[in-house]
C-alpha cells in the first residue's frame, strides 16, 4: 500500500502572525493544511493519508477535514504528533503499521504540512522511483551561489553550484526500511536530524533525486506567507 505521511505538529513560532499554528492559516479559500492534504487525496495511487498534529489541534484538524474534504476524510487519519520532527515521524510510521499491518511492500511519501505547492507529477515520480531506489528526495537546483563558512565569519568554501540542490518534499521511502533507519539513530544523531534523507546518507544508503520546483516552498516566515498568497493565485497542478 502507498501512504502519505504529513507532518504538521509545529506551533509556528517563526510566523508570528496569528495565535494558531501556521498550517491552519488561510491560503485562498481554505487553510494551508487542507491544500496539502487535498493534493494527496487527488492521487488515486495513494491509499491513505496519516496526519500528525499537536495534541491541542487534533479536534480542530478533524473539523477542518469534515468541512473542506468530507468525501476524502475517510482516507485521512489524524494522530497526535511528538515533541519533535523525528518523534512525529515515528508516530506516523507506527500508526500506519497499527492500522494496516507491517509489510515490506508499504511505501510512504513524507511531507511538510506547510508545503502545499507540489504537483501530481512530483508524487507520481516519487512513487515510481522508490520501487527502484528505495528512497527518494524531491529537489530544486540551487539558483544562488552557495557559500560555506565553518565559523560563521569567514568563507570556507564556495562549492560548484551545479552540484547543489534545495531539498523539498515529498520524500519517499519504504516504511519498514525508514522505520529501521530511524530506530538505529543514537541520541546524538537524533539531535542533529532535520530531515529523513540525511539518515540514509549517514547509513550509506542511496537516495534518488526527483525534480521539484522553485514554487514548491515551505511556508515558515511572514515573507513566505506573502509569497504563498501570490503563488496560490496562479498555481495549477
Amino acid at each position: 500500500m502507498i501512504f502519505g505521511a504529513i507532518l504538521a505538529g509545529g506551533t509556528g513560532t517563526r510566523m508570528n502572525l496569528s495565535s494558531m499554528p501556521k498550517q491552519f492559516l488561510p491560503l485562498g479559500d481554505k487553510p494551508i493544511i487542507i491544500h496539502t492534504v487535498a493534493r494527496y487525496l487527488m492521487n488515486k495511487r495513494i491509499d491513505a493519508v496519516v496526519l500528525g498534529v499537536h495534541a491541542d489541534w487534533v479536534e480542530y484538524t478533524n473539523e477542518l477535514l469534515e468541512q473542506y474534504l468530507p468525501e476524502g476524510k475517510a482516507r485521512v487519519k489524524v494522530i497526535t504528533g511528538g515533541a519533535d520532527r523525528t518523534e512525529t515521524m515515528l508516530r506516523l510510521l507506527n500508526a500506519i503499521e497499527e492500522e494496516y499491518g507491517a509489510s515490506d511492500e508499504h511505501i510512504v511519501l513524507t511531507h511538510d504540512g506547510v508545503r502545499p505547492f507540489f504537483t501530481q507529477r512530483m508524487l507520481e515520480e516519487n512513487i515510481d522511483a522508490v520501487y527502484e531506489y528505495g528512497a527518494v528526495n524531491t529537489v530544486s537546483p540551487a539558483i544562488d551561489t552557495i557559500v560555506v563558512s565553518d565559523d560563521g565569519k569567514l568563507i570556507s568554501n564556495v562549492p560548484d553550484r551545479t552540484t547543489m540542490f534545495l531539498g523539498q518534499c515529498p520524500q519517499t521511502f519504504r516504511v519498514s526500511q525508514l522505520k529501521a533507519v530511524y530506530n538505529s539513530l543514537t541520541e546524538e544523531e537524533r539531535k542533529t536530524l532535520t530531515e529523513a534523507t540525511k539518515i540514509y546518507m549517514m547509513r550509506g544508503l542511496p537516495v534518488y533525486l526527483v525534480q521539484g520546483a522553485v514554487s514548491n516552498i515551505k511556508i515558515t516566515t511572514p515573507a513566505d506567507y506573502k509569497m504563498a498568497q501570490a503563488i496560490a493565485e496562479d498555481f495549477a497542478d
